[in-house]
């Protein structure tokens, strides 16, 4: 399964964004909110091919998932037989890491989040 979680520049600096909207200072909380709002979202994300791993933000899988791990796992694991995607290491990694990073872009993004309160209404749509 997923061990360590890496971000590309991109995501990196949408976090930046993020942090000063919402006023979260943790990467970790960020990108789980990123992660489920990507889980939430009906189409499969698209493949990145360019998507770079390269920049300093970089966390364990205990990190980024906490106590909640195997949910996040579980998640993850419901979504990929969803979409149609076999169940590999190779994918579920893959498919983490597009569905992260596609998050990440969608509240980094969304003009109608400029606090706290706004990220938490999302999560009653």
């Amino acid at each position: 399964m997923i061990e360590t979680v890496k971000l590309s520049e991109r995501a990196k600096n949408q976090l930046v964004v993020l942090k000063r909207k919402t006023g979260i200072t943790n990467w970790n909380v960020l990108c789980r909110w990123g992660f489920c709002i990507s889980l939430k979202e009906s189409s499969i994300p698209p493949e990145e091919t360019k998507l770079k791993l390269n920049s300093s933000v970089e966390m364990t899988w205990k990190i980024f998932a906490g106590k909640n791990a195997d949910l996040y796992s579980a998640m993850l694991i419901q979504r990929c037989k969803q979409d149609g995607i076999k169940l590999s290491d190779k994918n579920l990694n893959e498919q983490f890491k597009l569905h992260l990073h596609r998050g990440i872009a969608y509240l980094a993004n969304d003009s109608n989040i400029n606090n706290i309160s706004d990220l938490l209404a999302l999560s009653i749509k």
